[in-house]
């Protein structure tokens, strides 16, 4: 997920967008331990999705006080 699609979605979107992310996170958590994950990189792409998100969410959210 490139941050210029990010930042074309709503509010609205950018929640459900990460509500899903971390579901994602938390199976893949799961697979890792039972030892079943077999793309171990999506973990990581994962994990930087979520910070871009809540990042780019921040700074709506500032944009929009300001």
């Amino acid at each position: 997920m490139k941050a210029s699609d990010v930042r074309s979605m709503t509010q609205d979107e950018l929640t459900d967008e990460l509500v899903k992310l971390k579901k994602e996170q938390f199976n893949l958590r799961f697979q890792r331990a039972t030892g079943q994950l077999e793309n171990t990189a999506r973990v990581r792409q994962i994990r930087r999705d979520i910070a871009r998100i809540k990042t780019i969410s921040a700074q709506k959210a500032a944009g929009a006080q300001a």
